[in-house]
């Protein structure tokens, strides 16, 4: 049966019903992540095999982790201005561009505005790649 979390948008936040908003893991490098919050919008929670949809909000001044994986990730930028790294290039983003991030491609978004920079980000559910002997 598919699942509803109804939108709960504030002046300074956007929620969804049943869904907890969680910092972004931090770490000690230099690429680590700074004022980045994560909600799981769809996912194993939600009983999807094959994708999980994720909601990010970056604070201004702040960055996701300088990162790169064996999966692909398609982006939509939502609200704010943005800078995406994608290998050695830089390009600035803003509400409805699309971005798609290829396996093992370096990746970063970092919020170049003084306004919260927010996006959907849809990756691949990592234990069915695993079942499929893709990771």
């Amino acid at each position: 049966m598919g699942v509803i979390h109804k939108f709960q948008k504030s002046d300074k936040e956007w929620n969804w019903e049943g869904v907890i908003k969680k910092d972004y893991p931090l770490t000690s490098d230099p690429g680590g992540a700074r004022g980045v919050s994560v909600r799981w919008l769809i996912g194993r929670e939600e009983g999807a095999p094959y994708f999980a949809l994720r909601y990010f909000e970056v604070e201004p001044g702040g960055q996701t982790v300088l990162d790169q994986h064996q999966h692909d990730h398609g982006v939509f930028i939502l609200r704010g201005k943005g800078t995406v790294v994608l290998g050695k290039e830089k390009k600035d983003v803003s509400p409805g561009d699309v971005i798609y991030i290829p396996p093992m491609e370096v990746h970063q978004l970092i919020n170049q505005g003084e306004e919260i920079f927010a996006f959907l980000c849809i990756i691949p559910n990592k234990e069915h790649l695993k079942s499929m002997g893709a990771l």
